[in-house]
């Protein structure tokens, strides 16, 4: 392990000298893989399937307008648009554009790129417009008029910040952003929520609460329910904690007694608890309903709207304006309910929609001050989506439903159980070629195995068109740390105990090669972000499993993440470094000071952005360094835009050719004969 950081200067994101390194080892990229045969051909597929014009537009509903953000081949930025439902009812529905973002970008030569935008409701007339400056999570803010579809002179505007707005009224919104010293928290988000007046100076916004510089955010919000306007301030104390407070007609707060590791928020008479921990009787993973005005009475009579069991989690729900829909998910795969309250008789409880097995279902939108009306999303590995509406008590239609994107003949979904080191069964699906006739190929496994995020099966064309339609398999691992299996499933991993995850997903590794879907080496993994920090163990603990290793924006330093960019918000995930009880195992989780010229890695290529604001490039700049010195083979990529999440199209586009011509190129048969 390395006792000192020979490459803090890569740590520089703009640094003369550290971009200088990043366009050598991106011409070295790009000589390796993006110019070898079949590589221009694939990235060609892969931009025709993501700018597809016959996708399915995917909306939101705000008053009478259906909303939809929209990007293709000749709309690389986007357009923000709108529609009616009739009109989206048809196969081709005449849309309102709002913003054009590509000629926003051309006009003010800026890399604007869409961020979001928050809409007034009830009255759906103006909108707080989130722009970022080529992908980043920073933001400029600028008011939006609806009926004229231009930016709002003199309106609320807020400089480019990790800025929190919502609209409280016409005249009034709630912001958090960057005043200067001392107003942003350690993770670089705000720290105080103020109320800002239209007409006066930013800087003179009335302060409402202020947390502290070793909070994650503040932030305040605005429940707009008519006959129900509340205003609540909540407090993220870190990432798994937090304190939500209602602000009173005089301007004080008052704390809503919940436990700090739940989520909570008020709908209409109600107050709704997500439990994270056992409280007042119910397991963790429920869903309560208390009475709202008697809660803050001092009454603790819940009901509980969804308990769980071992196999069983709430993946989510959804408000129509007399019904509760729940997401459930069971050995991850999705069923919905609807729950109906009975004044006097509890909810009543039914089935929405029949979804078939191994898929998942999604509830995109609903309209709960008005009406009961629901949009869903049904899919599969293999099931391109279709897009459902109804009203709950009518009849449900079909919307939309998309195309397939790759040949899918001869493939099959099949779900298995691996048995990790400590006895636990964790799941996880294959799709692909049936081995058991074809014998053991390549095969791509998949993971994230954090934050209590939940992979569930999806549609995938970039997959399916770089690694299905070769030959390959591909695979999923619902490992622990995720919420497949609700919070205990996450807090396994959690801190000196995130060594669970990497077990689980080498269980995973090793039961695809029991089964004989695959060998070691014809086996990659890939994961990102958080699945980047997993796909380093993979590479310093486990190499011997895998033929090929790719990491995309990965946290690979532990004992600098918290001094990184949005790293501190992290701590709640993985512990302190500067804790030295929480150091030792940070030290031995650290992928960066794993590595060692006497440990054998298998190929890697590591991937991240110039313009990632949330987890710092120099972790996958100085990994790269690193096994470059001691002669691994490694291959780096740095996108100079993007951000966390990806660029356009076509920067989506090149990085997954390189990265499956990468994979393909070492775990193909030839590649490993």
């Amino acid at each position: 392990m390395i006792s000192e950081d020979p490459y803090l200067w890569l740590e520089e994101v703009e640094g003369e000298a550290a971009l200088a390194w990043v366009a050598e080892r991106n011409a070295e990229t790009q000589a390796a893989l993006a110019s070898g045969p079949g590589f221009a051909a694939l990235k060609e597929r892969l931009r025709e399937a993501l700018d597809a014009p016959d996708r399915i537009p995917y909306v939101a509903r705000h008053g009478a307008f259906l909303y939809n953000f929209w990007r293709d081949a000749g709309h690389a930025r986007g357009v923000w648009r709108r529609t009616t439902l009739e009109q989206y009812r048809t196969d081709a529905p005449r849309w309102e554009i709002l913003l054009d973002v590509d000629a926003l970008a051309a006009a003010e030569d800026t890399q604007w790129m869409w961020a979001g935008a928050r809409i007034r409701h009830p009255e759906c007339d103006r909108a707080l417009v989130r722009l970022s400056r080529d992908g980043g999570d920073a933001v400029v803010v600028r008011e939006f008029d609806l009926a004229t579809r231009a930016f709002v002179e003199g309106g609320f505007q807020v400089a480019e910040a990790k800025t929190d707005i919502e609209w409280i009224d016409a005249d009034t919104v709630f912001v958090g952003t960057d005043f200067g010293p001392g107003t942003l928290t350690a993770s670089g988000y705000p720290r105080t929520v103020r109320s800002w007046r239209r007409g006066t100076p930013l800087a003179a916004a009335a302060l409402v609460f202020e947390g502290e510089t070793d909070d994650v955010a503040a932030g305040g919000r605005h429940d707009s329910t008519p006959g129900f306007e509340r205003d609540f301030v909540e407090r993220s104390v870190d990432f798994h904690h937090s304190e939500l407070y209602l602000v009173t007609g005089e301007g004080s707060l008052v704390r809503i007694e919940v436990p700090a590791d739940s989520s909570a928020y008020a709908h209409r008479e109600h107050l709704i608890v997500l439990l994270k921990s056992d409280w007042l009787g119910h397991r963790a993973g429920s869903l309560l309903a208390f009475g709202f005005d008697s809660f803050l009475a001092g009454d603790r009579t819940a009901e509980a709207l969804f308990t769980p069991d071992a196999r069983t989690a709430l993946a989510g729900h959804a408000w129509t304006r007399h019904h509760l829909i729940l997401e459930i998910l069971h050995d991850v795969s999705t069923r919905i309910e609807v729950l109906t309250p009975a004044p006097g008789a509890g909810w009543a409880r039914s089935s929405l929609a029949d979804v078939p097995a191994l898929s998942a279902v999604t509830v995109l939108d609903t309209d709960p001050d008005v009406s009961d009306e629901f949009f869903l999303d049904v899919s599969g590995f293999l099931q391109p989506s279709t897009l459902c509406h109804g009203t709950i008590g009518g009849p449900t239609q079909i919307l939309k439903q998309a195309p397939a994107r790759f040949d899918a003949a001869g493939l099959a979904v099949e779900q298995f159980f691996a048995l990790s080191p400590d006895g636990t069964r964790v799941p996880y699906f294959v799709i692909g070629p049936d081995r058991a006739a074809a014998g053991p190929g390549p095969a791509l496994l998949y993971g994230y195995g954090g934050f209590e995020v939940s992979l569930t099966p999806s549609y995938g064309a970039v997959p399916g068109r770089a690694w299905l339609e070769r030959g390959g398999t591909y695979v999923v691992a619902n490992i622990r740390g995720g919420g497949e299996y609700g919070p205990g499933w996450h807090r396994a991993a959690l801190g000196a105990d995130r060594v669970r995850a990497f077990e689980d997903f080498a269980a995973v590794a090793r039961d695809l090669v029991a089964r004989n879907v695959t060998t070691p080496a014809m086996l990659g993994a890939t994961g990102g972000s958080n699945g980047g920090l997993l796909m380093g163990a993979m590479a310093t603990r486990y190499p011997e499993l895998f033929g090929a290793i790719v990491a995309q924006v990965p946290l690979l330093d532990m004992l600098r993440f918290h001094q990184l960019l949005a790293g501190a918000s992290w701590i709640a995930e993985y512990g302190d470094p500067d804790d030295p009880e929480d150091r030792v195992h940070l030290r031995e989780l650290s992928p960066y000071h794993r590595i060692a010229a006497d440990r054998v890695c298998p190929p890697l290529l590591l991937m991240t952005s110039t313009r990632d604001d949330r987890v710092h490039p120099g972790h996958a700049r100085k990994a790269a360094a690193r096994l470059r010195e001691l002669g691994h083979r490694v291959l780096f990529h740095e996108n100079t835009g993007g951000g966390h999440a990806g660029g356009d199209n076509e920067q989506y586009a090149h990085n997954n050719a390189l990265k499956h011509a990468f994979l393909w190129r070492h775990l193909s048969p030839t590649a490993v004969e």
